[in-house]
């Protein structure tokens, strides 16, 4: 059973810079693509940014374009979001999700236990 393992959360100021990583213990080959999702505080869980894992394509919510960065690093079964100008608004658990794509969107049939991510005005 492939596990993803999130790290790199943490507590920063409004402005700042966060870099989470996403290691899988194997490459989750049925799927093709990975992606991160967040869930706030008493909301639900929401789409934040995917990327194909071959080709590297990728797609944001409107929320965090320009600001947030989705890469992989194929030889280390590994997805990157580098995180800048942090806002109070991005503050969430953020998980990391292996699936496949359906169109432009990420199905997620495997999920990390997230990494918590706090942003203070």
């Amino acid at each position: 059973q492939v596990q993803l393992v999130e790290s790199g959360g943490g507590s920063v100021q409004a402005g700042g810079s966060l870099r989470l990583s996403c290691a899988a213990s194997a490459r989750p080959f049925s799927n093709n693509g990975m992606g991160w999702f967040r869930q706030a505080p008493g909301k639900e869980r929401e789409f934040v940014a995917s990327i194909f894992w071959t080709i590297g394509s990728t797609y944001y919510t409107d929320s965090v374009k320009g600001r947030f960065t989705i890469s992989r690093d194929n030889a280390k079964n590994t997805m990157y979001l580098q995180m800048n100008n942090l806002k109070p608004e991005d503050t969430a658990i953020y998980y990391c999700a292996a699936g496949v794509f359906v169109g432009t969107k990420l199905q997620s049939n495997l999920w990390g236990q997230g990494t918590e991510v706090t942003v203070s005005s």
